[in-house]
């Protein structure tokens, strides 16, 4: 199936994107990151409106700013949950849910119907969520009802996210996630713009509300967090300086490849399918890393990147 591969390849390009998020989170404050890629991915998008065609209505738009609020839920959430911790258990949690609820209301509202083998697939896929997010050596903690919560409904966001892109029409060309990129926009910037009001009055400087200070998560438009390197973040206020800058840019640039790959996968395919292979995106962030960073993968994750390989194949013969 198409749309297995073309989501696959979104979920490995999200990853990627994280991966720079992560980065830029070390010199510049989360949502400073969030705010810069997402305006950044939104000057791509109008740069690409000529090549992929935009037919602009009130319905298409709705669907695209509803997502892009759930998607700034999501990070809220998300924040939240990893400042709680432990991140080993809450992190697979908010992708697993992120990938289930979408398959549920695929399946059951959506009326989608699957073959055995794609049936098999998503529960590869899944056990291969768990395994590819798991973070290792955060020790054996026991995570609190609220940070469960709070993980569980930071998936749910997501997986709003996903089911609010699926609703617009196929013939919307890319309004629906400009729309969902201009509200991310709008929202983010004002959060930062009133940081540095703040800032100033308490006569900190602007520049003190934009650096990194403390332990800082990378994050996309769309929810997903570096995780893999949030405990490698400076604990100091650190310059942002113009590398900061342009690895948020580039983290938005990714971004925008990726959701527009999830868009043309979810008007291939099924949501079921692309929900599940979508929450694979940590691993392009794990081989990014171990690849630039020469940062080790551990062996759960090797074994988990293995099956998010032969959960995209099952799902493509799906």
């Amino acid at each position: 199936m198409v749309s297995a591969s073309v989501a696959l390849l979104g979920a490995f390009i999200y990853g990627a994107a994280d991966f720079f998020g992560g980065l830029a989170a070390r010199r510049l404050r989360s949502i400073v990151v969030t705010a810069t890629a997402a305006l950044s991915g939104l000057v791509v998008l109008f740069a690409l409106v000529p090549l992929l065609g935009a037919r602009w209505n009130i319905e298409d738009v709705a669907w695209g700013a509803l997502s892009g609020v759930f998607g700034v839920i999501a990070i809220v959430l998300l924040y939240a949950c990893l400042a709680i911790g432990p991140m080993s258990i809450l992190s697979p949690v908010t992708a697993v849910t992120g990938a289930i609820a979408p398959m549920i209301w695929g399946l059951t509202i959506g009326g989608e119907n699957l073959t055995i083998t794609g049936y098999a697939g998503l529960g590869v896929a899944l056990v291969a969520v768990v395994l590819v997010g798991f973070i290792p050596g955060q020790g054996a903690v026991r995570p609190s009802g609220r940070g469960l919560v709070m993980a569980v409904g930071s998936g749910l966001a997501i997986g709003a996210f996903l089911i609010a892109l699926d609703q617009a029409g196929d013939d919307s060309g890319l309004v629906p996630m400009i729309a969902n990129r201009a509200t991310n926009s709008l929202i983010t910037t004002i959060v930062v713009t009133v940081m540095i009001i703040s800032a100033v009055r308490r006569g900190q400087g602007a520049a003190s509300a934009l650096r990194a200070g403390g332990t800082e998560l990378g994050a996309t438009p769309t929810g997903h967090a570096d995780l893999e390197h949030a405990r490698m973040n400076v604990m100091t206020p650190t310059r942002s300086g113009p590398a900061g800058w342009g690895l948020a840019v580039v983290c938005g640039v990714l971004d925008v490849i990726a959701n527009v790959l999830l868009l043309a996968a979810l008007r291939l395919g099924d949501l079921s399918i692309v929900a599940a292979l979508t929450a694979l995106y940590p691993a392009g962030t794990i081989l990014l890393a171990a690849v630039v960073l020469l940062e080790r993968v551990a062996a759960v994750q090797w074994l988990g990147l293995a099956l998010a390989l032969s959960a995209g194949v099952l799902l493509a013969l799906a």
